[in-house]
């Protein structure tokens, strides 16, 4: 299971803010620098907007939010998520991550496919560290079991645990603070850190897990919102602090949006929601049974033609008695009322079941699986959480016709997508929501509240044309709300077992046709889909990714000119492609991948390499750096070593009677500050880094202890070389042998956001461009006024178009003339190098084809395979 493009932009997006983290060191600043840099979304945090400026509710730990709405995988993100927390932190840091959820049920749920050697959750968290991973339950911690000073050590450690069981005003929670005796393996090294705090405590199993300094990750942190869940957090002492929800709360430091559209892409949701109304509760049942076989008709149908099996599933949600929750028994007569009447329409008990708070049919049973009868559940609000069908497609709400139906809570059962794919039929890739409501305004409200709580938009609300207000409605979540109330033609509260005819429901048959409010639900649905789905095209066909709604209004967008949109549109820029093994069953074939340095770095031994530095010529301007990174701000980031503690390790690191064990400190140290240099191993950075240390004299361990950021950035330095230079003979040699080869794949965004933009330059591709300085401009200036060119951009660092080869380089510009000719331009100060990008600009130009061509400009400075300014216009004239 691989992570989808949406979930892999989230993990950037945490790698990203980390990696700020590490440069910025304060935590406000690199927050704010982490949205005014994103390559993506650039914007300024804003008091009173979606992105307000960074809150420390923790004081000086990193704690930031990720928003994905229901289905969008929040649980595998956070499985991801885990490594790439650890590639930034300390390298012998112990790796702890203290994983909390909100209830009973999500918490045996978590812990069932964590445990789970065959589930994805599972085998990705294993992937990524070499199957030394353990999960823990509280129970387990408290005992002892499989948990000690040794294992913390060796392993990746999980530790399970729902809010309510760490929390101290419970009695249960009051049990982690306790004095623990099967903890006694601790003992060693907590003893070592009261010396060090000149303090003396019990050991706990709370004060062993904030011993370890773990990573949180706290799932639907919205119910984590109380002074008492930031002090339990606190409690913890964590490195890092991940959110999990799809409705973050205010204070929180929301670093990646995920919306509704990137899910529909992706096959994991179900919409859009079709929602009608009907006259009465027996027209809802009719309604829900003669779709439920529509639905299943097709499902059938649909496995015949090669697809999954799908029995889709009615959820019936009766409503409390005024908005109140019933009494145990009420709640069982109303339920079991609805379930007497649908057996009563000759439906076989085996297929009806009910699932209340105090009722659980559905228990121990696969919904799943092919020998289930279940088609029917009966239910109020018990499946708010923790319970995920994608068999669940209709939401059939029964509650009184004077009331506003309320299905906040449970909206997003009936939202997940069977299989993570697309179905020939349309109708299975859309939800159902069924109500008789005379308060139908009031209702849909209730609907987007539900939408909203499962984290999609209230923008994604649209209704059908109303010539009839008295007639039954249908409606799509998508639009704005504008529909007349209904009558209200019921008494309050009337009784379920009288509003029930049965006498007026017509049991489906394979062969009947639909009813006529079912037809109508069904044109409207793919109506409405075909509307949907021309969204979601696209935003494929474009190449772009649709902005969150939260932040629309924060990020400003510029459209392309509609004058160069057909020309633009139609093309397609060539980008380098490697040819790989396909992942198949037989392990037959080839598939192809857009190449990354990641693959032409395989085998690259690093720490074999020439590890022959010249440190002595370290200059004024890099002990900067090591003044810079020593200031008191320098707190929150994950290496501190600052004032005292910087004193008291560097003697500890140039201590005499350790000199067998100098070179492993110190590599340590420099593992710490040279962080993640994905895709080259820490391992392979470990041996190289040995290697160079081994060779120090003592004045050079003096010197470094003083200098310690610059003699690391040498080093990071001299692996960066060494790397390009390894990629770039790889990259020759696929080229050669033709396993990298060149497709015409990228297509340019019909809109751009730019941080800062530039207008007024004649013939530019959209209203405005990104900000053009220096050089640049008198170029482009003197490019767009040649009456041979049709249209220019200027490509976006980082976001834009990418030669990609064994490194990404973002040429300036992309412009096209007259005859269709495209052209690469890259411009550069007379004092700049730019070696690599002339010979993989070249290497590009070679492969693309004659309509392309790649130019390097310098203004007066002769290099081979480049261009003066005045030479490289009177080449432009002629194309």
């Amino acid at each position: 299971m691989e992570l989808k493009p949406y979930q892999q932009q989230v993990i950037n997006d945490l790698a990203l803010y980390l990696a700020h983290i590490q440069q910025h060191k304060t935590l406000p600043k690199s927050f704010n620098e982490f949205w005014a840099n994103h390559p993506k979304t650039p914007l300024i945090p804003t008091k009173g907007t979606a992105i307000e400026p960074y809150k420390d509710t923790i004081k000086g730990v990193p704690h930031i939010c990720i928003k994905v709405p229901t289905a969008g995988g929040k649980t595998f993100i956070a499985c991801n998520a885990i490594r790439t927390f650890f590639d930034y932190a300390e390298k012998d840091k112990p790796q702890a991550v203290v994983w909390l959820v909100p209830s009973v049920t999500i918490l045996e749920q978590t812990i069932k496919n964590l445990k789970d050697p065959t589930h994805p959750y599972r085998q990705k968290i294993n992937t990524h560290f070499g199957n030394r991973v353990e999960v823990f339950e509280k129970e387990a911690l408290l005992q002892g079991s499989g948990f000690n000073a040794s294992s913390v050590k060796e392993q990746l450690n999980i530790f399970v645990m729902s809010f309510d069981s760490i929390r101290t005003q419970n009695k249960d929670g009051r049990r982690v603070y306790g004095e623990n005796g099967a903890l006694q393996s601790f003992e060693a090294i907590l003893d070592k850190k009261d010396k060090e705090e000149e303090e003396t405590k019990d050991i706990s199993l709370m004060r062993v897990i904030s011993f370890l300094n773990p990573m949180l990750i706290v799932d639907e942190s919205h119910n984590a919102e109380t002074k008492l869940s930031e002090e339990m957090l606190t409690a913890f002492n964590p490195s890092f602090i991940l959110d999990l929800t799809a409705t973050p709360r205010k204070n929180s430091n929301i670093i990646s949006f995920i919306d509704a559209l990137e899910l529909k892409k992706e096959n994991m949701v179900k919409l859009p929601v079709i929602v009608y109304n009907h006259q009465d509760r027996t027209e809802v049942i009719n309604s829900s049974l003669q779709l439920q076989k529509r639905l299943e008709l097709l499902a059938k149908e649909e496995e015949k033609r090669g697809g999954k099996y799908i029995r889709p599933i009615v959820l019936f949600q009766a409503q409390p008695k005024n908005g109140k929750d019933w009494g145990k028994d009420e709640e069982i007569s109303t339920v079991q009322t609805i379930k007497d009447k649908l057996i009563a329409l000759q439906i076989p008990a085996e297929q009806i079941k009910i699932k209340t708070a105090n009722v659980n049919e559905i228990k121990g049973i696969d919904l799943m699986s092919r020998s289930c009868k279940v088609r029917f559940i009966i239910t109020i609000n018990a499946l708010k959480e923790g319970w995920d069908c994608p068999f669940a497609y209709i939401l059939a709400s029964l509650a009184d016709r004077s009331s506003a139906v309320d299905v906040e809570q449970i909206l997003g059962r009936i939202l997940r997508q069977p299989y993570v794919k697309k179905h020939s039929f349309p109708l299975l890739n859309m939800s159902f929501v069924l109500t008789a409501s005379a308060k139908f305004t009031d209702t849909l409200f209730n609907i987007v509240k539900g939408l909203n709580k499962a984290g999609f938009s209230e923008k994604d609300y649209k209704t059908a044309e109303i010539t009839q207000p008295r007639e039954p409605q249908t409606q799509t979540l998508f639009g704005q709300l504008d529909l007349p109330t209904l009558p209200n033609e019921a008494p309050a509260n009337i009784d379920i077992a009288t509003d029930i005819d049965v006498s007026r429901i017509n049991l489906p048959t394979e062969t009947a046709l639909p009813t006529e409010t079912v037809s109508a639900i069904e044109q409207t649905a793919i109506t409405q889909n075909t509307e949907f789905e021309n969204r979601v095209f696209e935003m494929e066909r474009n190449n772009t990714s649709i902005l969150p709604t939260e932040i629309q209004q924060l990020v400003k967008s510029y459209k392309m000119k509609d004058a160069f949109k057909e020309v633009a549109t139609g093309l397609k820029l060539p980008q380098f492609y490697l040819k790989i093994p396909a992942n198949d069953l037989f392990g037959e074939g080839e598939t192809q991948v857009l190449l990354e340095k990641e693959n032409l770095l395989q085998g690259f031994a690093l720490g074999n390499a020439d590890s022959n530095i010249r440190f002595e010529n370290i200059n004024a301007e890099l002990y900067k750096v090591d003044l810079d990174a020593t200031q008191n701000e320098h707190t929150p980031s994950f290496v501190r070593l600052d004032g005292k503690a910087k004193e008291s390790i560097m003697a500890y690191l140039l201590d005499p009677s350790r000199i067998d064990s100098r070179v492993k400190n110190f590599c340590k140290r420099i593992m710490d500050i040279i962080g993640n240099m994905y895709p080259i191993p820490d391992n392979e950075i470990r041996r190289y880094v040995t290697r160079i240390l081994e060779g120090f004299s003592d004045a050079q361990f003096r010197d470094f202890a003083n200098n310690q950021y610059s003699y690391t950035d040498k080093i990071k330095q001299k692996i960066k070389l060494l790397s390009d230079e390894f990629a770039e003979r790889n990259f020759r040699i696929f080229l050669d042998t033709a396993e990298v080869f060149i497709q015409p794949t990228y297509q340019l965004p019909l809109a751009i956001s730019p941080k800062e933009t530039t207008r007024g330059i004649p013939k530019s591709l959209y209203s405005e461009e990104t900000k053009i300085n220096g050089f640049e401009a008198s170029v482009i200036n003197e490019i767009a006024n040649l009456p041979n060119v049709r249209f220019w951009t200027k490509n976006i660092e980082k976001k834009g178009f990418r030669i990609n080869g064994f490194i990404n380089h973002y040429p300036d510009f992309i412009i096209v003339t007259n005859s269709g000719k495209v052209i690469l331009l890259e411009t550069k100060g007379d004092h700049l190098d730019a070696e690599a990008k002339i010979r993989l600009g070249n290497a590009w130009e070679r492969k693309a084809g004659d309509n392309y061509r790649y130019f390097l400009v310098y203004d007066r400075r002769v290099v081979n395979g480049t261009y003066v300014l005045e030479e490289f216009l009177e080449v432009m004239k002629r194309l």
